[in-house]
């Protein structure tokens, strides 16, 4: 089954966004701004890619949006860090309606409109369980009766860590978190033209079923200056410095290595 990835990368899209702005110029400037761009670099480097670099299962694409507007250096950068990675394609666009634009570049990723998929979306400051394709693909056919008699069905890995990443490492708190929206996916049916952009991940559950699995964490979601929800932003969980036991979950779940976010969070 083919397995879409879906990653907006400070896109400027018509809507989207929880931190409003009252013009496009307005939000390039906000999401081009050197300060942000440099933290959604280094998060893009030490959390995102690595864990995508290394799943288990290398059968999916990764989509990368970006707004055709993109500062040049900032896309070279962005070529660099993902040169090798098969499974991405780096799409530009200008700005649009946000849920517009990605359900088009969803299904036009699709090899055959009339055979199903598992779609997900990813956010450019989080990580995935290296095995998150793979456990898809099981869900899949655990889910098997489900999904045939649904057009749409959600899959949710509800638990992973909230994490703040920076020169001094990582400092996480491990929660139960549902249809936060990583770790999450949606079957559709060949022959339906719905994609995940369709649907608020908060409310999925109100128009299909949902297949929820809270055996491991799957996902970590980092807490930073330019998150743009403002619970997060403002997030008042308890966050402490990784155990020895938690520096090896990281490293074996997620491909994080501590001592690698220590150095790009240095600059270095």
């Amino acid at each position: 089954m083919q397995i879409i990835g879906l990653c907006r990368f400070s896109y400027p899209a018509h809507g989207g966004f929880q931190v409003e702005h009252d013009t496009i110029e307005e939000r390039r400037a906000y999401l081009y701004h050197p300060t942000r761009l440099e933290e959604r670099f280094r998060l893009f480097e030490t959390t995102t890619l690595p864990c995508l670099r290394e799943q288990t299962d290398e059968d999916f694409q990764l989509l990368i949006v970006i707004g055709d507007c993109l500062p040049k250096p900032a896309f070279d950068r962005l070529h660099d860090l993902t040169t090798g990675m098969k499974q991405v394609q780096i799409i530009a666009r200008r700005p649009m309606r946000h849920r517009r634009v990605m359900k088009e570049i969803l299904n036009a990723a699709r090899h055959d409109p009339n055979m199903p998929c598992i779609q997900f979306r990813h956010d450019d400051d989080d990580a995935v369980s290296v095995d998150f394709v793979e456990r898809l693909r099981i869900a899949a056919d655990e889910g098997g009766a489900l999904m045939r008699n649904h057009k749409t069905v959600a899959i949710d890995y509800n638990q992973g860590f909230l994490a703040r990443f920076g020169p001094e490492g990582i400092h996480a708190a491990q929660v139960f978190q549902p249809l936060l929206g990583i770790g999450f996916a949606m079957y559709v049916r060949g022959g339906s033209d719905l994609t995940i952009m369709n649907f608020g991940h908060h409310r999925i559950g109100n128009y299909m079923p949902v297949i929820s699995y809270p055996d491991a964490p799957m996902w970590v979601r980092t807490l930073n200056s330019f998150n743009d929800s403002p619970h997060a932003r403002k997030s008042n969980t308890q966050l402490a410095p990784l155990t020895p036991e938690q520096e090896g979950e990281f490293i074996a779940r997620f491909a994080i290595d501590q001592d690698a976010v220590r150095r790009v969070h240095s600059g270095g």
